[in-house]
């Protein structure tokens, strides 16, 4: 249980890092070579945390600690999630391996997710909301756009 918690806090932790120095980085600064290669470092270790550690460590507490073992069949809350083998209505059996697989399934999606989401705030990063409204102005300052 450690172990999760560590890594999901240094995840989270490392991608909070690269939203701070987005803030931080002005747009069309050149980038030297070791910036690129200490950057390309830092999001290489993100990503194996994010879609390496992270599930790994999900995975092996189910297995071991929680026992969520491919033998142990759900029978879930009163009936609902009885399976017809153990005399239930449902028609396939739901494992608690399937469970915690599809936790780690969850895992990836959202790390995708947030991986695209980065990506989207690094891009527009120093963009104003501003900035697509602004007019078009002549030089001696008066609207070119008819103003409704």
């Amino acid at each position: 249980m450690v172990a999760l918690v560590t890594s999901i806090l240094v995840t989270a932790l490392m991608a909070w890092g690269i939203m701070w120095y987005a803030k931080r980085r002005p747009v069309g600064t050149p980038v030297t070579w070791g910036e690129a290669a200490i950057g390309a470092s830092y999001v290489f270790f993100l990503a194996f945390l994010a879609y390496g550690i992270v599930p790994h460590q999900w995975l092996t507490l189910a297995e071991n600690e929680l026992s969520w073992r491919a033998d142990r069949i759900v029978h879930g809350p009163g009936e609902i999630l009885k399976p017809k083998s153990a005399n239930g209505w449902l028609p396939f059996d739901i494992t608690y391996r399937t469970i915690s697989d599809s936790i780690a399934g969850a895992f990836y999606l959202v790390f995708f997710g947030g991986q695209i989401w980065m990506w989207v705030a690094w891009q527009n990063r120093n963009k104003s909301k501003g900035d697509a409204q602004a007019v078009v102005k002549s030089t001696y300052g008066r609207p070119l756009i008819k103003q409704g």
